[in-house]
């Protein structure tokens, strides 16, 4: 393929598209780098062996996963543009967004209930990995509800319309990333301990 062909709006829409794809691959390997220190740092000898993930964890892996559904069922229904359909979705998805958060939140107070604080004296290396890698994840969760709230917002102004629907493409583009994200950071704390 040529990338030089197109019209101007087709060659900004690649350029958007790459970004964000440069992007989740930097934010990607990022995370990668955590999990690697996480698996050398379990050799030391005062790694938690018997660390358990809190329970609101798994409820929350439930939630982004329904969350990453209903960004895809809004994005089919504002390619149809079926408007009203669309902004049920996007406010459900949007919604469980916000309960992923407060999910998180709730199980760093499972993981204190427990006596594991992030620093000072009742901490461990495991509870600072832990909480620094679902932070800086959170972090992104919270780019990515902004980047749905600008969707909402666009939706509203009929912004998506007659094909135009690059934004709404780009944002749950980024949305899946965050989620994939979650469940590999999931599955990696439940499997490497």
């Amino acid at each position: 393929m040529d990338y030089t062909q197109g019209t101007e709006k087709d060659k900004i829409a690649r350029a958007k598209k790459n970004m964000l794809l440069f992007g989740m691959i930097s934010l990607g390997m990022s995370f990668a780098g955590l999990t690697s220190a996480y698996i050398i740092s379990k050799e030391r000898v005062d790694w938690l062996t018997d660390f358990e993930i809190p329970e609101a964890f798994f409820i929350s892996l439930a939630v982004i996963i329904a969350s990453s559904f209903t960004f895809i069922l809004a994005k089919n229904a504002v390619k149809k543009e079926q408007n009203s359909k669309a902004m049920v979705l996007l406010v459900t998805t949007f919604i469980l967004g916000v309960v992923f958060v407060y999910l998180q939140f709730l199980g760093f107070s499972q993981i204190i209930e427990n006596g594991y604080f992030f620093t000072g004296s009742e901490s461990s290396i495991t509870t600072s990995f832990i909480y620094l890698v679902v932070l800086l994840h959170l972090a992104h969760i919270i780019a990515g509800l902004i980047c749905v709230l600008v969707v909402i917002y666009n939706h509203y102004k009929l912004k998506y319309t007659n094909g135009k629907t690059l934004g709404i493409e780009l944002a749950t583009t980024f949305w899946h990333f965050v989620d994939v994200l979650w469940v590999y950071l999931f599955l990696f704390l439940y499997f490497v301990r």
